[in-house]
């Protein structure tokens, strides 16, 4: 190592040209990140979803999932298959394990499904694919009062110049209208001419046809033959010629039916943007796009449109992620320069200004460094790398204070300044080299976490490893060429030397200051402890278990993911299942009024300030509340159906913002009446959820005995105190008819499949093709007309035709039953199950707390009660239980690494736990971090305190090492822990004042984008503080107890 330093402090021009390489090369890789708001989370699940058009959710569930369930039961790699069956649609999803290939995983599930052979015939093909989250940009409102089909019109026109942009590779239209030719042929029509469905279908496909028909070859070339008749539009199917008789009388479609060229009939949504009738284009970056790119792009692009759209048409910027990113990534560059200059600033109060200078660029030159090998670790700017910095910004200069020091001691003692940079770094080289070991290890438990989320950690320790890497290599190589050709002889210019001389001086009464602090109060203080070490050990000890009982005992609540304020303020409502969009449209229309005036007193309180911008209104979905929804545990959440709506406020960015987002969704709240009939009526304002605290989901085979479990569950959640909101997902659904053959039916040779098929073919439709109209595929659809299917009398008094081709009403040949259905049916590990969630109130209670009652006591009950019942931890608590379980674990073996590491230098097996005996009390400071500032424990506080670790091993490392050093040179082990501790009080105290010093701003930001990152901070920066407090007293007293009292070390020498 020493050659190394020593060709570096002869060499100072390489030394400065590899400066350069490494600040320029970061430089240049920043604008080539990507960047986004949050990082992109992989899932590690395979959906299959299949389309059964017109069925209710009992036979999508019969006839779809349970198939498909069933063919994948025991497919190798499959760790929980969940599946639910809706209306008119099933969704299978396959959670694959830890370490499996997706990708192959993807292709063997779909030979299974691609196998199934059993599905009914009107069953779409299952569409298989990986669970991959979307990354839209922002989303483009297209409103206006102009008309359905000019606003449609408008909106492609919109999207094809959108799509042409270079900096966009991907759009899409959200929710786009299905388009479908009706024709509607009434049940008299059908008789009087002697029809069926069926024949009037063939008719149509007969002549609706383009087909190629081979070609034709001769000498002048090739050519094709196609016959072409298909039809595109209700003029050309109206043509169709479906009676026909020798004698030359044609009867056309257009005679026996009426044909609408329009939308499906199964679309039950309304879009609205500031109350206007809206369509919505979603814009999507692709890649390593760069979101600000593509929002810069589009807006410019509206800017220049609206000029030119037809009048009383209006095109607006929805949802801008970029929006969001440049926010936030401001917060963060405001917070890291602060920082950095409270760093710099407490460097130059203890260091001579030259040294500080040296020392702070180990700072650009880490962070550059880190920078260039972001891509390589295929890393992003986001909320958590930005954060990351800010975190090692105070870590980062550790070793080169030490090394700074040193080099400055060995200079004072008489040594030239190239001798002194090289003797210097070399005798703090090993512990420094092991000391950032330890650091990368500690942190290295956060780069294999489980779970949904368990990616996102990675991104803490791949950039603090690189930030530190440089750091390392440049206090041993850079730093010593640097302090080798820096003299300290005071500035030419008098008034630099005046300035100089002042700031000597101040320093001088702050290192007197500091000096005194030693003498008098660390140095007594270290005596006592040295004369009575059982009794300081006994009082170590006692904070720790104070700390212990402090967490156990509820005083500081735990709570897995801090919710991260949104600029967007959610108002949805939700009626039963079943209800038609018509009744939800009422009660989204006071949802609606109550948001105008709020809006208005808003307007009113802050008349230069406006707080909301924009409003967009859904009947039949809830868009933002399902993707605010998607958090860890949560990630496949979907909100939609006729019976739900949503308003959503787009507020202006919480940094320009009086109010908060909180205070806007509570005064909402104050001014939503009660709307009779609703279900539920919920406000949000959360940049995204980690799901309900409280989420048991019961599965059993037999349903009453799921619903009485269900019930009990709810009854006894709700006596919890500060448990609120408790509900579960068992939601009955629409009325359904069931169809009975009697036995005289089968006197006229009628069957259930002849009945079954008649019945759907009238008031479902019959498929008669799929053509491709432009970019729409449109369907044709044959069927009664609307008021012949519109109430009970139609379905029994509809004709049956028979096989000898007479009709009979439905009423004579069948019992029609009436009774509830579901609105959908989940389903786990070919179950049905039913989730209990609830929400609780942080102030009185944690889920955590909720749920360890429930498991101890409430769910045996209920399991021992029914015995077809099982139970699983879903949501939030799923997710907590793998990233916690996971971090535990891989702790431990870091702890073990740490050990090795520290063992490897000090050659003893004993003096590395000296070390690692100050890591409790980090927990010590954390938790009163906490306590001072009012905050929760989250998973974030324990990130911190893992990272901690790091830091207070450093602190002990360099302790123990020159207690050891003392004691080479001949002194005793009470006076080597005298000296070491002064001796080392100062470097200690500057690298734990530096970590904190980095970290104040963002302690100190009010902003909601930092609110998410500060538990992290509070845990290290306190933690810090205090464990350092501890570490000048309890290493030295522990080093004492073992080397002289339990290995009586002395004794042997």
């Amino acid at each position: 190592m020493e050659r190394l330093i020593r060709w570096f402090v002869n060499n100072g021009v390489a030394a400065n040209l590899l400066m350069a390489f490494i600040i320029i090369a970061g430089a240049l890789t920043i604008p080539l990140l990507k960047m986004e708001v949050f990082p992109e989370i992989e899932i590690d699940i395979i959906n299959v979803t299949a389309v059964y058009p017109g069925a209710s959710p009992s036979d999508v569930e019969e006839a779809v999932c349970i198939r498909i369930e069933e063919r994948l039961q025991g497919l190798d790699g499959i760790k929980k298959i969940s599946s639910t069956a809706s209306e008119n649609i099933g969704s299978v999803n396959v959670e694959v394990l830890p370490g499996q290939d997706v990708s192959e995983m993807l292709d063997r599930v779909k030979a299974q499904v691609d196998a199934i052979d059993t599905f009914p015939e009107d069953v779409e093909r299952p569409i298989v694919r990986q669970f991959v989250g979307s990354n839209p940009v922002l989303t483009i409102a297209v409103d206006g009062d102009v008309g359905e089909t000019a606003l449609n019109y408008v909106t492609e026109e919109i999207k094809d110049e959108i799509d042409g942009l270079p900096e966009v590779t991907y759009t899409s239209i959200v929710a786009k209208k299905e388009r479908e030719i009706a024709i509607e042929i009434s049940e008299n029509t059908l008789r009087k001419y002697n029809l069926t469905f069926v024949q009037v279908s063939q008719a149509i496909r007969n002549w609706s046809i383009n087909m190629p028909s081979g070609s034709i070859e001769n000498k002048g070339g090739e050519i094709l033959i196609r016959s072409k008749s298909q039809g595109y539009t209700a003029d050309d199917f109206a043509a169709i010629p479906i009676i026909t008789d020798p004698a030359g009388a044609i009867v056309h479609l257009g005679v026996l039916s009426t044909i609408r060229d329009g939308f499906s009939e199964t679309y039950e949504l309304d879009i609205l943007f500031n109350s206007q009738t809206s369509n919505l284009i979603t814009v999507f970056r692709v890649g390593d796009q760069n979101a600000i790119d593509i929002s810069s792009a589009v807006k410019n692009y509206i800017t220049v449109k609206q000029k030119n759209l037809p009048p009383g048409v209006n095109i607006t910027a929805w949802d801008d992620e970029a929006r969001l990113l440049r926010g936030r990534i401001d917060t963060m560059t405001k917070n890291a320069q602060y920082g950095l200059m409270l760093v710099v600033l407490v460097l130059a109060l203890f260091l001579k200004p030259r040294l500080a200078f040296w020392v702070s660029l180990g700072i650009p030159i880490s962070f550059m460094g880190g920078f260039w090998l972001m891509p390589l670790m295929d890393l992003s700017i986001n909320m958590l790398s930005l954060f990351t910095f800010i975190l090692v910004l105070g870590i980062v200069v550790d070793d080169a204070i030490v090394v700074g020091e040193n080099v400055t001691l060995f200079r004072e003692r008489g040594m030239s300044p190239k001798e002194a940079a090289v003797k210097g770094t070399a005798q703090v080289a090993t512990p420094v080299f092991f000391a950032v070991l330890t650091t990368m290890a500690t942190f290295s438990p956060m780069l294999a976490v489980e779970g949904e989320i368990g990616s996102i950690w990675r991104i803490f320790p791949l950039i603090t490893i690189s930030v530190l890497f440089w750091s390392l290599f440049e206090s041993l190589t850079i730093l010593p060429a640097h302090l080798a050709h820096s003299g300290y002889e005071k500035p030419k210019q008098p008034w630099l030397r005046s300035v100089s001389d002042q700031w000597e001086q101040f320093q001088s009464r702050l290192v007197g200051g500091l000096f005194f602090v030693v003498e008098k109060i660390y140095k007594p203080l270290l005596r006592k402890a040295v004369e009575m070490p059982l009794s300081f050990l006994c009082i170590a000890g006692g904070i720790f278990i104070l700390t212990v009982g402090v967490i156990l005992g509820g005083i500081i609540k735990f709570s897995f993911f801090p919710p991260i304020e949104a600029d967007l303020a959610i108002g949805t409502i939700e009626y039963p299942s079943g209800t038609p969009i018509q009744v939800t449209r009422e009660g989204y229309l006071e949802l609606e009024k109550a948001a105008r005036e709020l809006e208005q007193q808003l307007q009113d309180e802050f008349p230069d300030r406006p707080t909301i911008k924009n409003r967009l209104s859904t009947i039949g979905w809830q868009p933002m509340r399902t993707k605010t929804s998607r958090g860890p545990g949560n990630l496949d959440a979907l909100y939609a159906g006729p019976n739900m709506a949503e308003v959503a406020l787009e507020l202006t960015p919480g940094e320009e913002r009086i109010i908060s987002t909180e205070e806007v969704v509570r005064r909402w709240r104050k001014l939503m009446p009660t709307v009779p009939g609703v279900k539920d009526v919920s406000f949000f304002s959360s940049l995204f959820s980690a799901g309900d605290a409280v989420n048991v989901q019961l599965s059993s085979k037999y349903m009453d005995d799921l619903l009485a479990a269900k019930d009990e569950l709810k009854t006894k959640l709700v006596q919890f105190p500060g448990v609120f909101d408790v509900k579960d997902n068992y939601n009955v659904g629409k009325e359904e008819i069931s169809i009975t053959l009697l036995p005289g039916a089968a006197n006229y040779g009628i069957t259930m499949m002849m009945v079954a098929s008649q019945v759907r073919q009238a008031f479902y439709g019959l498929e008669v093709q799929s053509v491709q109209r432009g970019r729409d595929e449109v369907k044709i659809m044959l069927r009664y007309p609307e008021k012949e299917r519109s109430s009970i009398s139609n379905l029994e008094n509809m004709m049956i035709r028979t096989p000898g081709g007479s009709t009979i009403p439905v009423r004579q040949i069948a019992r029609l039953d009436i009774g509830e259905g579901l609105a959908s049916i989940q389903r786990k590990d070919r179950k049905r199950s039913i989730n209990v969630t609830a929400d609780v109130d942080l102030t009185l209670t944690t889920g955590n707390e909720v749920v360890a009652a429930v498991t101890a006591s409430i769910l045996p009950q209920i399991l021992q009660k029914y015995n077809s019942i099982s139970y699983s931890l879903e949501g939030e608590q799923q997710e907590q239980g793998q990233n916690l379980k996971s971090i535990g674990k891989n702790f431990l073996i870091a702890m073990l690494v740490v050990y090795i590491l520290l063992a490897i230098p000090f050659k003893s097996y004993f003096q590395p736990l000296i070390v690692m005996s100050s890591i409790p009390f980090g927990l010590t400071g954390a938790v009163i971090g906490h306590l001072i500032l009012g905050m929760n424990f989250s998973v974030l506080s324990l990130m911190g305190i893992v990272a901690l670790t790091g830091v207070v091993v450093n602190d002990s490392l360099v302790m123990v090492d020159f207690i050891n050093r003392y004691r080479r040179d001949g002194h005793s082990i009470e006076e080597a822990v005298m000296e070491a501790g002064p001796r080392r009080f100062r470097p200690i105290f500057l690298t734990s004042l530096t970590t904190f010093a980095g970290l104040v701003p963002l302690l100190l930001e009010k902003s909601t984008q930092a609110q998410f990152m500060i538990p992290m901070a509070v845990s290290l920066a306190f933690g810090v503080v205090f464990a350092t407090t501890i570490t000048l007293l309890l290493v030295p007293v522990s080093y004492l107890i073992l080397e002289k009292h339990i290995l009586k070390s002395e004794e042997n020498n």
